[in-house]
């Protein structure tokens, strides 16, 4: 505790000039003088004569009045109230005076300051006063000591603490105690304490202040001037304060030392409504602490800004970011999206999409510019200025500028750690940049948009780079790194506005919350805690047992309602991790066997894909859950991290990243704003008490370990429970599981996956289910995306071939219209195809050599993409590139007004046609409008195609030599840069009709495979 010295009363002229002065001052200087011109007495004698006849003179005076009959007059002092002059005195006085001429008489003189939110967010705390009142003894410097130790120590906070002590050596050291002393006491503190929380302090304020009046005037004067005030009652009985007696002075009560005690033989009148009702005597100081602590917490004073959720931590940034267009805007910003040029996002930059439009990767508000992604790889930070308190608010989204810049850098750091991008191909590029928009629109690979994405930015995709400073390690064969090199060469960054929710049709949306939407939910609950658990397996009961035990620990921290978010992972996940349904299903049966309680656990999906990138992954995970209302994060062992692939440089089939980095890493990580880890060791199967937990080193032979391969392993044999006594070995060999292990649901859900793994049923991360256009004259089978799908065309309730039932010509007599069969509408990916072996040839999708359904990885076609009927280029006949046809039917690209539906059969105008060779066949394609497109009149070949829609020809020629590319395929080369003319490709349309006519006539021509509607 502070001690106070005071100075001693001067005995001299001198000393009492030094004392006035501080360091001497005129004193001093008085005295050098002195000595530099040798004064003599008599000078002395002169200099102090006037002083002298003075006092002789006042002695004169009051010795003649002492003489009169009625003596010296009575002044009148023991009737002057000084507790009513004072009362009459603030009366008389405003309670503001005018600082500066913007504010006026009378009101808030704010605009006289620095705004005070402006100054809250720079200190990144705010004002307020905490009020400890009660009996003496009753805890409040002593508590007030440590939360201010606390605060300033381990939180960094602008912390200051006014008590009894330090207050009536200073300020109040001409008081005393009587009932008006006491009350001007708690009147200069009160507007101390609030000149101090307006500077943004944190006052801590420990007076006995007996009187309720007085405090409930401290409280309004806070109110009138828009400042927190909170009243904390140290609620402990008088014997208790009696018994801790900390400085004797109840003793000396009891000795009748001391008359008018507060609370023995003085008044003292307890709050009736405080803030918090502490009773300490039934805690410890840390706990009385902690209690404080998370009350300061709940009222958001430990941060600048304002959070959005009362109790939750503030996301990054200090706002929910949440960039869903608004309904009653949505129409009009999806009309915009038409005509914008459209980006092609994969399934990853789909989940990206969402964890960036929902706020998760706040206060990032889009993918990434080139600045923030350079601050991100050598930081794993970002400087933002939410505020404004630097000049630099939104430096994170405009335009990297290489040449200029910020005098004042951003004070304010928050974790960001993964590289958030949006790869494009030099296709996309050239199209963006060739459009004069500066906008673009984002499009699924099944055509949907789903997002504008403004003000864009291109740069280099420097993959190399991204990836050595983001993983660490060197393995072309690590998943998310294959990804990246996969990647186009550009990158494009820049703010999202989602055209509404994202959703994926899967079952599971339901699951699937926003930001706002969990921390509402988490507020709902009544928490004051919140707790992430995340999760990439099935729950068993060890780690039920971490969850269970994270929570104590919180309820220890003096915590009431702590609330689990129960978070599995939901976007991209490699191809042997556990699927998303699957681990979800299991969750639910966890929760509802009351493994994990339902009144404090909300399971929640975090959209955010997997890249394995260990301890600079988990810092995002962690930062991530704090910005959806987590404040303790529970990390484990080996945290975002896998084994090597067989190309890892250094450590092929063993672990990437070693298994303790992570946690160390994370509680080091710059930006984390305060978040809590909640670490846990690895459990083991009790067989005494049939429950997962710690280890007992007294009994080691009563655990048993069962790791993750062996869960597995179990799973497939289907493995069920042990009865009687067993042996670890027993679980090793797969014999039987141990009771408790796992919910016997949860338990039945494990076995039914990995006993179907190679099944397709499940779903592996969020990934649209969609729901193709397709044309009223067909009919569908199975899910479209998967490898099962089929699409008939149907003429009425017949099924008709598109290859072989319907018209090549939509008029006999016109050879320049011909019927278009849709396979692939515009701006869709799915790689769908006539399949010329199956009954009735059904539109499917093609599929790649890994099994998986193929799609165009390029960019988004801007054209419809289709086949003509009756059409064949044969093989063993050589076109124009000298090579074979492709045994396919004549492929058509549709150049009109927007998508055609899939099935759709369409009249269509030629125009001309491209040839290639690609992968050493001759692959025709005639590029047509459809008649119907307004256009159409006045575009007779492709070269009026130009002329209407300029730069088409070069894209289509760009598309067709490199769309493979992207798959890590060469080029196709054209038989010809110049396309042929409408005559020419007429003549194409009527040299492949008549190789169909000798296909039909002879099928031995074709592959044996072939269906024709004879042959079934």
């Amino acid at each position: 505790m502070t001690r106070f010295t005071y100075q001693p009363v001067a005995t001299s002229e001198h000393e009492a000039d030094s004392g006035a002065n501080g360091k001497g001052g005129e004193g001093e200087a008085f005295l050098a003088q002195v000595r530099e011109s040798s004064m003599d007495e008599n000078q002395l004698v002169k200099r102090r004569m006037p002083y002298c006849i003075g006092v002789t003179l006042l002695l004169a005076i009051l010795y003649v009045l002492s003489r009169t009959e009625n003596g010296i007059p009575e002044c009148g002092m023991e009737d002057f109230d000084i507790g009513t002059y004072r009362q009459q005195q603030l009366a008389a006085s405003p309670p503001h005076i005018i600082e500066c001429a913007e504010a006026g008489e009378g009101g808030s003189q704010e605009k006289c300051h620095l705004p005070r939110p402006l100054r809250y967010q720079a200190l990144g705390q705010k004002g307020i006063t905490l009020w400890m009142t009660g009996l003496s003894g009753s805890g409040k410097s002593t508590i007030a000591a440590a939360l201010e130790e606390k605060l300033v120590l381990e939180y960094g906070k602008h912390v200051y603490r006014l008590d009894g002590d330090n207050i009536r050596t200073g300020l109040n050291r001409d008081l005393g105690f009587s009932d008006a002393d006491r009350a001007e006491s708690v009147r200069r503190v009160g507007e101390l304490a609030a000149l101090f929380a307006d500077s943004g302090c944190i006052t801590l304020v420990g007076l006995v202040s007996p009187f309720r009046k007085d405090r409930d005037e401290v409280r309004k004067r806070h109110e009138e001037q828009g400042l927190k005030f909170m009243e904390v009652f140290m609620d402990v009985p008088l014997s208790v304060v009696q018994d801790r007696d900390p400085k004797g002075l109840y003793a000396k009560v009891d000795a009748g030392e001391i008359k008018g005690f507060t609370g023995v033989d003085a008044p003292y009148e307890p709050p009736i409504d405080p803030e918090l009702d502490l009773k300490n005597y039934e805690m410890t100081i840390e706990e009385s602490v902690n209690v404080l602590l998370r009350l300061l917490q709940k009222e958001g004073v430990l941060e600048g800004g304002q959070p959005p959720i009362k109790g939750l931590p503030s996301p990054d940034g200090g706002e929910i970011v949440d960039l869903i267009v608004p309904q009653e805007q949505l129409r009009a910003r999806q009309l915009e999206a038409e005509t914008l040029p459209k980006v092609l996002l994969t399934d990853i930059d789909l989940n990206w999409l969402q964890t960036v439009g929902e706020g998760w990767a706040a206060p990032l508000k889009g993918f990434m510019r080139e600045g923030t992604l350079l601050q991100t790889l050598h930081f794993n930070s970002i400087l933002i200025d939410p505020a404004n308190t630097t000049g630099n608010v939104g430096l994170n989204e405009v335009e990297t500028s290489f040449s200029s810049f910020t005098e004042v850098p951003p004070r304010d750091r928050v974790s960001m750690s993964v590289p958030i991008v949006l790869p494009i191909t030099d296709y996309s590029k050239d199209m963006i940049e060739s459009s004069g928009k500066t906008d673009v629109a984002l499009s699924t690979k099944n055509g949907k948009t789903v997002a504008i994405l403004r003000n864009f930015e291109i740069y280099e995709n420097r993959k190399e780079e991204i990836v050595t400073r983001c993983f660490g390690v060197i393995d072309k064969g690590h998943p998310y790194i294959s990804h990246i090199y996969g990647g186009g060469d550009w990158l494009i960054g820049g703010e999202v506005e989602l055209l509404g929710r994202i959703t994926y049709g899967d079952g599971l949306d339901k699951y699937r919350l926003t930001q706002r939407e969990l921390m509402e939910k988490f507020a709902s609950m009544g928490a004051d805690v919140i707790y992430a658990f995340q999760t990439r397996n099935p729950t068993h009961a060890g780690h039920a047992y971490l969850m269970k035990n994270g929570r104590e620990q919180l309820l220890a921290k003096g915590y009431k309602n702590p609330v689990l978010w129960l978070s599995p992972l939901g976007g991209w996940t490699k191809s042997d991790d556990v699927p998303l349904d699957v681990r979800v299903k299991q969750h639910e049966a966890v929760i509802e066997a009351g493994e994990l309680d339902s009144s404090w656990t909300v399971m929640a999906i975090w959209p955010s894909p997997m890249i394995y990138a260990g301890p600079t992954e988990v810092q995002f995970h962690a930062k991530s859950r704090r910005n959806g209302g987590a404040s303790y994060f529970v990390v484990g062992r080996d945290p975002a991290g896998m084994k090597g692939s067989e190309l890892a440089e250094a450590s092929p089939d063993d672990d990437l990243y070693d298994g303790d980095h992570g946690r160390y890493v994370l509680q080091m990580s710059p930006g984390m704003n305060g978040l809590g880890l909640l670490s846990f060791q690895k459990v083991k199967y009790d067989r005494t008490t049939q429950t997962m937990g710690l280890p007992d080193p007294t009994r080691p032979d009563d655990f048993i370990s069962i790791s993750g391969s062996t869960m597995r392993a179990l799973a497939r044999n289907g493995a069920r429970w042990c009865e009687g006594a067993f042996t670890q070995a027993m679980v090793d060999n797969r014999e039987c599981v141990p009771p408790g292990f796992m919910v016997p649901k949860g338990w039945d859900i494990v076995c039914d996956y990995y006993q179907n793994i190679e099944t397709k049923r499940w779903t592996p991360y969020s990934k649209v289910v969609p729901l193709p256009d397709v044309d009223v004259n067909t009919i569908t089978q199975e899910q479209y995306g998967t490898e099962e799908f089929s699409l008939y065309l149907k003429d009425g309730s017949t099924t008709v071939s598109p290859w072989h039932d319907l018209e090549l010509y939509a008029d006999a007599s016109l050879k320049n219209i011909v019927n278009l069969v849709t396979e692939i509408p515009m701006f869709s990916t799915a790689k769908m195809e006539v399949q010329k072996s199956l009954p009735s040839n059904p539109i499917k999708q093609d599929m790649n050599k890994d099994g998986s359904v193929r799609f165009y990885t390029y960019g988004t076609p801007f054209f419809n993409y289709g086949m003509l009927p009756k059409t064949w280029e044969d093989p063993n006949e050589p076109g124009p590139t000298g090579a074979g046809g492709d045994n396919d039917p004549l492929d058509v690209m549709e150049v009109g007004t927007g998508p055609l539906p899939m099935g759709s059969v369409v009249p269509c105008k030629i125009l001309g046609a491209l040839t290639l060779l690609d992968e050493g066949e001759t692959d025709s394609k005639i590029i047509c409008i459809r008649a119907s497109d307004p256009l159409s009149s006045r575009i007779r070949d492709i070269h009026d195609l130009d002329v209407e829609k300029p730069g088409t020809l070069n894209r289509l020629k760009q598309w067709l030599k490199r769309y493979k590319t992207s798959d890590g395929k060469p080029e196709n080369t054209l038989a010809s840069e110049e396309p042929s003319t409408p005559e020419e490709a007429i003549g194409l349309v009527e040299e492949t009709h008549a190789r169909w006519e000798a296909l039909v006539g002879d099928h031995a021509l074709g592959d044996a495979g072939f269906w024709f509607p004879t042959s079934g």
